[in-house]
Parts: structure tokens; sequence; C-alpha cells
């Protein structure tokens, strides 16, 4: 056997794999020899059917199968040797004036190879990152929600601003006919408001669909209407009032502090205060590293200048999925995909050069750390290491676990790396200016 490659340029080549009849025949005569101990032909018993019956029924299959088997298996061996960096697969040439019926064989493969280039870091312009703080505004109206979810319902007979009725929404015409708790915060406009304010139990109170809240979709929730209807539906509807609540927000004490956190946790307003913004900035932090992450890859693409074997990987892209493209499909498939190929590349290299590597106990340390705030949502705040051990166990013996786990350990080190060495200018912002700024 004999392979050569001819480089046409610096990102396409050509592989021939030259088979003799010496490669393959003795595989091929072994195989057809145990055809024929089991094979069950009429008219002769098993084990002494003629061997030239058995090379003429099975000989140019098998001669196909094993020429196969012996090319990609010298194919593979040659890439891994000569250390080439192919993208896609190799693609066979057509040739014209091949036989089978030879006793040597000629085969040649098209070579995608990938492109040599540089990572730079150092951007000419710099990064954003961004240090989204909890303001003062931000933890006192999550401290009125807490107090608002664990208060308690008051009944009232007359309704005042803040309060919820409950009652029934009707109008026959429209088919409208819903029984529902109205928060009265709700209500677009003092006008709707007032309607209700010191309205009392019993009281029915007339209202136009059209700006009776800030978001027409509120209208699915309450009146139970279709979502195509909500936002045309001009109508008069009546509300029936069957009961009239307050609710009274919880005392912030340490009943409440222990039910939250855990015994002991929190002792005062100022530490529950802290620890939402502790939470509140943690959380902040992933949305930050995942702009970070989002937005040096882009600039690294804009950046990096390299060339692809652009006709090669149209080519492959036309044949490797399951039902084969038109040239111009695999086209528009190529140009949709190059950003993301263009993507894996420089992450590969950076990979590289940095020698970046995922290890197991990694892993196993990031499972048992997300079983562990697993747990917590559920009341179980100390899992024992045994526990946590043989959970983490089950989890890495799932093979899908492991690779979308070591995807995102991976992703941390690109993001350490990133922190360490990419131009960055640090930015610190409240999380509303953020949404602004990245969102626009």
């Amino acid at each position: 056997m004999n392979i050569t490659r001819e480089n046409i340029d610096e990102l396409n080549a050509v592989v021939k794999v030259e088979i003799a009849k010496e490669d393959y025949n003795p595989k091929v005569e072994k195989v057809l020899k145990d055809y024929r101990k089991s094979a069950n032909i009429p008219g002769f018993r098993k084990g002494h059917v003629p061997m030239g019956l058995v090379q003429k029924q099975y000989g140019k299959a098998v001669l196909v199968d094993e020429v196969n088997k012996l090319l990609q298996e010298a194919l593979s061996k040659y890439l891994t040797e000569e250390k080439l960096d192919v993208l896609g697969n190799p693609l066979p040439k057509e040739q014209d004036n091949f036989d089978w019926s030879d006793d040597n064989y000629e085969f040649q493969f098209e070579l995608g190879l990938s492109p040599k280039f540089e990572v730079n870091l150092d951007t000419k312009e710099p990064i954003t990152h961004y240090t989204i703080v909890a303001d003062d505004t931000m933890i006192d109206n999550q401290v009125k929600t807490i107090q608002k979810q664990y208060g308690k319902l008051v009944a009232k007979d007359e309704a005042a601003e803040g309060d919820q009725v409950t009652g029934t929404f009707k109008n026959e015409e429209e088919g409208i006919e819903n029984t529902t708790t109205l928060p009265l915060d709700k209500l677009k406009g003092k006008r709707n408001l007032n309607k209700f304010v010191g309205a009392k139990v019993g009281d029915t109170i007339t209202l136009k669909t059209k700006g009776l809240f800030e978001d027409d979709h509120d209208l699915v929730e309450f009146l139970k209407v279709e979502h195509d209807k909500a936002h045309d539906l001009d109508v008069e509807v009546s509300f029936e009032i069957s009961e009239i609540n307050e609710q009274v927000p919880a005392d912030l004490d340490q009943e409440l502090f222990d039910k939250l956190f855990g015994k002991g946790k929190v002792t005062s307003v100022t530490e529950l205060k802290e620890k939402i913004k502790e939470d509140a900035e943690g959380q902040f932090q992933q949305q930050s590293d995942q702009q970070l992450l989002n937005d040096v890859t882009e600039r690294l693409i804009e950046q990096t200048k390299f060339d692809l074997p652009k006709e090669f990987l149209q080519k492959w892209i036309q044949v490797s999925g399951e039902k084969e493209l038109s040239a111009e499909e695999a086209k528009e498939e190529y140009e949709k995909s190059e950003k993301g190929l263009r993507f894996q590349l420089i992450e590969g290299k950076l990979i590289q050069d940095n020698e970046l590597q995922v290890q197991f106990e990694e892993l196993k340390e990031m499972t048992k750390e997300r079983i562990k705030i697993q747990m917590a949502q559920f009341g179980q705040m100390d899992p024992s290491d045994k526990d946590l051990e043989d959970i983490a166990s089950r989890v890495l013996s799932n093979q899908e676990e492991v690779k979308k786990l070591s995807e995102q350990v991976m992703n941390k080190k690109l993001l350490d790396l990133y922190k360490e060495k990419a131009n960055l200018t640090n930015k610190e912002v409240t999380y509303e200016n953020f949404v602004k700024e990245v969102y626009k």
C-alpha cells in the first residue's frame, strides 16, 4: 500500500491511496473460506460448496467490503500520523476509469485543511466588562416583594387602592364570563381605579376593555379572551364584586428571616438587605460573564482574519447530511454556519495555545455544587458528602451530561482567560442601565 499527498494550496490537498492485490487478498480469501463453511446453498451439503461457486456468488461483495475497510483504516492512520488538521471529512473524488475487476486500485480524496493563524486577545479597542450592582431602589423593591409574597390577606367590606378584588367579568355578546382575583394595581389610570375605590361586596362595576390594563395581554388572563382578540377588544364588561381583600405585608421579623434563609442565618433588616444584594449580584455576575463571552467572541471573529477552504466545505456540506443538498442549498448552509465555524477554530486555537484541559475532578465538583443548589431549593440545606458523591456518580455515568458539563467547564476556563488576558475596560452599572446598554 502506498499513500501520497499533493498540496493544491495552503487550504486544499489531494491524498492518493494505492492498494495492491497483496494488501487485501489474504483477508478476502479468509472471509470467503468462512462463508464456504457456513453457506447454505441448495444441492450442496453445508461446508462442501465448491469454492468457485462461493467466489462467484460472494466474491465481488467481499472484495469491495474488505478494500473499503482497508482504505478507511489506512486513511485514518495517515491523517493521524501526518498530524493533518482537516475540516469536515475527506471527500472521495470521482474516477471515471475505476474498475473493480482490476487487481490494483487507486483512490483519491480531497482534503480541506485548517488554516494557520494567530489569535490576539489584546484587541485594538477595549471590550466592556460590566459589573452589575444592585442599587438601593432594587433592594427596597425586593424587600417589598418578599413582604407581599409572605404576607396575608385580610377580608374587607370596602375596596381601597392596593387591594385585591375577586369577582366575575361578564359580557354576554362576546361570551365573556370569568371569575378571577384582580389586584387593583393592575388597572391602568386613575379613572378605572376610582371606579373600584369605595366599592363594596355585591356591587357591579361597568368597565371598558380598551385601556383597562397597561398590557392588553392581561385581558387574556383576567377575562379569558383569546390572545388574537385581546389586542383589538373594545367592549363594555361588568364586574360583580364577590370578595375584597387587603394584602397585609409580612413583618420583617426573625420568623420571616428564618423562613427565607434558615434558622439564624439572617438576624436583622440590614443583614436581609445585604443578603438580597449578595444574591442579586451573584445572579447578575452570570449575566455579565455571558455578555463578556458574547462580546469577546464577536470581537475575535471580527479581528482574527483567515481564509477557509470554502469550495471544499460547500461540497462536504452537500453530501454529509442525511439528505444530499443541491449546490445552491449547500452554499446557503455554508453561509449560515461560516461564522460559527470560524469561532470554533479560534476557540480551538486558544485552547491549544493556552493548554486548557478539563479534568474529571472539575466535572465532579461542578456537578456536586449544582446538586447542592437543587437540594437547597427543596429545603435540604446540608446534604452529606456521601449523598453528593452518589448522586454525582449517577449524573456522570450519562455521557450526554458529561459532554454538556465539559463544555460548561471549558467555557469557564475561557472566561477566566479572557478576564486575565483580553483588553477589557470595567464598567459598573445598575441592572436597569445594563439592560439599556446591552439590549438597546
